[in-house]
């Protein structure tokens, strides 16, 4: 699985078998990204990243990486934690992934509604 950010600058790579598919709605994610943000982790060391990611610890929780020269939002990880989340929508098609869950949706827009029967949780 590949992908890369809007301008090329970066590119990631992992072979490894993404997990936790999902969709967020909270609203770090939708202020940085313009909406809600899809993305799937791995092992930290099993994602292989070029160029100058650019790194912002928007809370104590966690960090988010981007393009500094197109400012896509690429990466997501935990404090302390092995594992970093990828933006699906920077992924190289097909990914033959499925969406299994939605995550803060009590945070989500007034703007939109969530449809379909994919599970969702509060956080």
């Amino acid at each position: 699985m590949k992908g890369h950010c809007l301008c090329g600058a970066i590119t990631f790579e992992t072979s490894a078998m993404p997990q936790g598919v999902s969709m967020c709605h909270c609203s770090q994610c939708r202020r940085q990204s313009g909406g809600i943000w899809s993305s799937a982790f791995v092992a930290q060391d099993a994602l292989t990243i070029t160029g100058d990611v650019r790194w912002f610890a928007a809370s104590d929780t966690a960090r988010r990486g981007f393009c500094p020269r197109c400012g896509s939002f690429l990466f997501w990880q935990g404090t302390g934690e092995d594992t970093i989340s990828f933006a699906l929508g920077a992924v190289d098609n097909p990914t033959g992934m499925t969406l299994e869950k939605h995550i803060f949706v009590a945070d989500k827009g007034d703007y939109y509604d969530i449809a379909g029967d994919v599970p969702q949780h509060d956080q």
